[in-house]
């Protein structure tokens, strides 16, 4: 076995793997970049080495210094996680001839699987099912959409080097074809530096599931069963779970073997990935097709970890230093069922759009990490409270898994888990996960790629905790300040009395008045403590009660009228976060004083919603555009974004040029708005 390895990731992956190296007494070695210097990475590492600047391209990417810092620090091997340089086989090779070992497959078998056409050849010729398409090297747009029209649509472009949702295009109809395979070619060119596609039949009603599989050097492979990844937006992961509901142990057995035998047609060493889409036939029958293979591990790899009782990263160490498959294909077996949720920094409600910002409030559900596999409940994070995330790498934030000896114990234990996830700082997707985990289709098992889309209505722009609550916790939150406050202006147990904040009179009833936002709406509510020393909140002209009592853990029992709660506050400036076992929402306590002067932006003026590098523009100056024409596009944390106007108007001016980076609240252009 090693005894130090350099970890060439950040983030979660790199903790990951620094938790397992330290379990088997494995020091090890964290590369940094400008960005990450304080990073949670860093100080889980016995060593760390600065590697370059904040973007990727000037570190994470660097393969010349990772390797320079493992010789330097006397490493013997590189993991790299996944993501950056995990998947090139120029780097694994670069690692086997500077004499470390690359902790993952043969150069060989990462550029056989790379590129998507050369792999579905190599695995027809190996008995792999396929599903129909082009994966031939002619990228003549003409040839390319004379191929997609052959298929029949609807079809699915493909970015041949692509990997994680990028450079992927549905397309419908012909007359789209053309603008779609220019769109897909760039973010492909962009983010692989290889735009070749391949054309493939859409699967309608897909799942897509894919097999764990392992091999060693001495040519033994087994299959750790399935994981189902249908959950996606964007192309892109959001729950993952295993095993996959409705999988019989005939078609496990029959994808598990075909998994293997991919695995064998490259001489595959190592965690991998076989993923296949999965065609649902009425009846319940179920067709699967090769769809490609990840040569690394995967972000989802704790759900099959739960449910075997392994540690894969282990598994990783054992078969890089030479040693066999720790156990063989019958003694696997599955416990129970896990699912994985995606915690990342984005809102749902405004098309996934990608937040940056500091995390200040962290607070997570009662779990463990992976060392302790039998828990209900495991987070794996590379973050702490306090931390940023910045636009420079991908946006998810945590994973949260739960284990349960059923998929409905699970269910129910995820939510619960979620609910107990609270964040300040900036936008996620806990909500969003929530309403996803309670959906109809998905806790019926109803599971395609297309879960989102059909279930739109009751995953976007829901609202489970209402004015009225948001207000009664917001005022009870000040109450409890306010005599904490007090308190701690006693002397010697003397209670001054000019020191309350009560509001107390001789006679009669006190009345505070606030002027509160509650989704971009103003309200008005009335605080009124009555001289028999009760509570009364009026919201908007609606009268009740009000009472509440602090619980363990910093909460409020919460009760207005009849409507109760058990809420966590955290206040950020004039907005309150509040958190409940319902749901999450905010709500403004507008300070008049502190508005006063201000001055709101002019209609028309357009700015870059977060950080990031401007992609193109689709109009010039001079142009007249309706509302909702897309105008610009931009890229951050890896994905792209349009810029739509929002109203009719003309382009007065452009003020950055393609290629340019930008702050968020940038200008990008001027609209002079019609009418």
């Amino acid at each position: 076995m090693f005894t130090k390895i350099l970890i060439a990731n950040r983030g979660e992956i790199a903790c990951r793997v620094a938790a397992t190296a330290r379990r088997m007494a494995v020091k090890t070695v964290a590369v940094y970049s400008d960005a990450d210097a304080g990073a949670k990475h860093v100080a889980a590492c016995d060593e760390a080495i600065h590697i370059g600047g904040s973007a990727p391209k000037d570190s994470y990417l660097r393969w010349e210094k990772i390797i320079a810092a493992a010789k330097a620090t006397g490493a013997q091997a590189i993991h790299p996680g996944y993501g950056f340089l995990s998947e090139n086989e120029e780097f694994a090779q670069a690692c086997s001839d500077a004499g470390l070992v690359f902790i993952g497959p043969p150069p060989s078998a990462i550029k056989d699987m790379g590129l998507k056409a050369e792999s579905k050849q190599l695995m027809e010729k190996a008995g792999v099912p396929l599903v129909p398409g082009y994966h031939g090297a002619n990228q003549d747009p003409s040839l390319l959409q004379a191929e997609a029209d052959r298929i029949g649509y609807p079809v699915l472009i493909k970015a041949s080097a692509g990997g994680g949702g990028k450079g992927m295009r549905a397309v419908d109809k012909s007359e789209d074809f053309a603008a779609a395979l220019a769109s897909c070619k760039r973010e492909a060119i962009n983010s692989f530096g290889d735009d070749a596609v391949l054309i493939e039949k859409y699967v309608q009603r897909p799942r897509h599931i894919e097999i764990q599989v392992f091999g060693d050097t001495q040519g033994n492979y087994v299959y750790l069963f399935e994981r189902d990844c249908s959950v996606q937006r964007r192309h892109q992961k959001v729950l993952e779970e295993a095993p996959a509901p409705g999988m019989t142990p005939e078609m496990r057995a029959q994808m598990g073997l075909a998994a293997v035998a991919a695995a064998r047609a490259v001489n595959y060493v190592g965690a991998g990935t076989v993923e296949f889409i999965v065609e649902q036939r009425d009846g319940g029958e179920m067709n699967f097709f090769f769809m490609e293979m990840n040569t690394r591990l995967q972000v989802e790899h704790p759900v099959t970890e739960a449910i075997t009782g392994q540690d894969l990263v282990e598994w990783q160490l054992r078969v890089a230093s030479g040693e066999p498959l720790p156990l063989r294909q019958d003694e696997l077996r599955i416990h129970g069922h896990a699912i994985e949720a995606r915690i990342c920094a984005e809102n749902p409600d405004n098309n996934f759009l990608p937040a940056t910002g500091t995390l200040h409030v962290y607070g997570l559900p009662a779990c463990t990490t992976f060392e302790r596999a039998d828990n209900a409940v495991r987070v794996d994070a590379g973050v702490r409270e306090g931390d940023t995330i910045s636009p420079f790498y991908d946006s998810m934030v945590a994973k949260l898994i739960v284990h349960g000896a059923t998929r409905e114990q699970a269910l129910a234990r995820l939510d619960t888990a979620l609910a107990q996830t609270h964040i300040v700082g900036l936008a996620t997707n806990v909500q969003f996960l929530r309403h996803v985990t309670t959906s109809l289709s998905f806790a019926q098992a109803q599971l395609d790629t297309a879960l989102i889309p059909r279930e739109s209505a009751v995953l976007f722009n829901q609202e489970r905790v209402g004015l009225h609550m948001a207000t009664a916790a917001m005022v009870a939150d000040m109450l409890v300040s306010e005599h904490a406050l007090a308190q701690q202006a006693n002397v010697h147990g003397w209670i001054d009395p000019w020191a309350q904040r009560d509001g107390w009179r001789s006679h009669g009833a006190s009345n505070r008045e606030f002027k509160l936002e509650f989704h971009g709406e103003p309200h008005t509510a009335l605080f009124t403590r009555l001289h028999d020393g009760g509570l009364q909140l009026t919201i908007d002209g609606n009268t009740a009660a009000l009472h509440y009592v602090p619980v363990a853990g910093g909460a409020l029992d919460v009760r207005y009228g009849d409507l109760r709660s058990t809420v966590h506050l955290y206040k950020k400036g004039e907005v309150a976060h509040v958190f409940t076992a319902q749901g999450a929402t905010q709500i403004v306590a507008i300070d008049a004083l502190a508005h006063a002067g201000e001055v709101h932006a002019e209609v028309g003026r357009l700015t870059a919603p977060m950080p990031g590098k401007v992609v193109s523009f689709a109009v010039k100056a001079g142009d007249a555009v309706k509302k909702g024409q897309a105008l610009a596009v931009m890229e951050a944390m890896k994905m792209e974004h349009t810029i739509a106007a929002p109203a009719d108007g003309t382009v007065a001016e452009l003020l950055f040029a393609p290629g340019d980076q930008v702050t968020e609240g940038a200008e990008l252009l001027k609209l002079e708005v019609a009418g």
